[in-house]
């Protein structure tokens, strides 16, 4: 038996919600143009260079081979950010300074990303530390972003707002890459060296990143007062604290913590997706490489669409039930992409990217808005901090999986297949999960439709 709990009516502010989708806008150009086209190639690239004559290079006396670098680099931020992001959404959450915290990690991470200009040569250690700052910035900052979302929006207006600021960063990061390629694939025609375009396209990230973080900056308020340490305190120690009580209390929400569980899979499933498209296309469809990069673009501004029609979607039937429908489109995808997608085929390719950009954007948006729900009120930062690392701490999970599937079949097709059961075992546990339940626990208004 529970109860729903009242909760004082409070206004909301359309100028503030629009001042923080900016922040997907900033940040998106960092996710598109960064991470998603131009750094692991060129740093690889940078990396090469300075390798000895097996093609390995040694930092700090450890023996790696260049070509697995800039992999190296991914997998030590994440391993960052699945240690660090939890200590920073506690002291965040105990010390109110999500704006400020929010603020300090966008610019570490835009100054870091327009540093990125300095790569060259053989210096390919600035270019892993520079991308090392420029990631964990970028996902503290999320934390904190993200953690707005429940002062901003009302219960029943969670999923528009959400989908709103999806879109808006699709349509960021997907008009900075247009204009990135321009300049990349016309680089002879605006006399330009291919060298110098690639540094120009990542620092331009940085510089997008910080010029539009200024807007969330200046729209979004704090709603509560900057807490004082006690006395001998430190803001690491009170975090650890903090976050030994959140990890204490959090069995007494059950509801959310399979949610957690339900995401962890299925948006591991997404990510690996994602991750292996380009090389499903190059190895196993043959696709040239201009049609890989303009199917990336496309699958830019058709998430734009998708994310909004999925928060339409969620109003008319409900937040669980769409995501469900979203996941369930991804399995189709993925058996397409099995049996019927041919080799040499782009308009194929074009299709199924563009039912994946659809789907893309509402099932994260969506699973952002309704976990904003089952939050208990003042440690949103927290939860959200344990929403990301669900997401990072398994990002080895779905990699694993693709990769299992191609070593012991060397079938592409097989491999991508292998990922259905993330999504499987998602919609199993997500199934289970009572959405209204986990939102009245939190101590929370649940909306009309969950």
């Amino acid at each position: 038996m529970y109860i729903e709990s009242v909760i004082p009516p409070v206004s909301y502010s359309r100028r503030e919600q629009i001042g923080w989708y900016f922040y997907d806008w900033a940040n998106s150009a960092f996710s598109t143009t960064v991470i998603t086209v131009f750094l692991g190639p060129y740093l690889t690239s940078v990396t090469k260079n300075a390798a000895d004559a097996q093609g390995f290079v040694h930092p700090l006396g450890i023996k790696l081979y260049a070509d697995s670098f800039f992999l190296y680099m991914v997998s030590l931020s994440v391993v960052l950010q699945v240690f660090f992001l939890p200590v920073l959404g506690a002291i965040a959450d105990y010390s109110n300074l999500k704006k400020q915290l929010l603020a300090v990690f966008a610019y570490i991470g835009a100054f870091a990303t327009i540093g990125m200009y300095f790569l060259h040569g053989r210096n390919y250690l600035l270019g892993g530390t520079l991308f090392l700052i420029a990631n964990l910035s970028f996902g503290a900052s999320i934390v904190f972003y993200n953690a707005f979302l429940s002062e901003i929006a009302s219960p029943d207006d969670r999923d528009r707002v959400s989908s709103q600021g999806w879109a808006i960063g699709y349509l960021g990061g997907g008009l900075l890459l247009v204009l990135n390629l321009i300049l990349y694939l016309g680089r002879d025609s605006f006399g330009v060296a291919t060298e110098l375009a690639v540094r120009i396209s990542l620092a331009s990230a940085g510089v997008w990143w910080a010029i539009f973080t200024i807007i969330p900056l200046v729209a979004i308020r704090s709603r509560r007062a900057a807490r004082q340490l006690p006395a001998g305190e430190h803001f690491y120690t009170i975090g650890f604290k903090q976050l030994r009580h959140t990890f204490s209390q959090l069995p007494k929400y059950p509801h959310t913590m399979l949610f957690l569980i339900a995401y962890l899979l299925y948006n591991d499933g997404i990510q690996t997706v994602i991750a292996s498209s380009t090389q499903f296309g190059s190895q196993e469809l043959k696709l040239s490489q201009q049609t890989l990069i303009s199917s990336i673009l496309m699958v830019q501004f058709v998430a734009f669409g998708g994310a909004l029609a999925f928060g339409y979607l969620a109003k008319r039937v409900g937040t669980k039930r769409a995501i469900m429908l979203s996941l369930v489109i991804w399995t189709g995808t993925i058996f397409a992409a099995y049996a019927f997608v041919q080799a040499d085929s782009p308009f194929q390719f074009y299709v199924l990217a563009a039912v994946i950009a659809i789907v893309l954007g509402g099932s994260q948006a969506l699973s952002r808005s309704v976990f904003s729900l089952m939050i208990p009120q003042g440690q949103e930062a927290e939860y959200f901090s344990l929403y990301e690392v669900s997401e990072r701490g398994t990002s080895w999970l779905g990699p694993l999986v693709f990769g299992l599937g191609l070593q012991f079949t060397g079938s592409y097709r097989v491999a991508i297949l292998s990922v259905v059961i993330l999504f499987f075992l998602g919609l199993a546990v997500l199934s289970r999960v009572n959405v209204r339940r986990a939102i009245v626990e939190a101590g929370n208004v649940a909306p009309e439709r969950v």
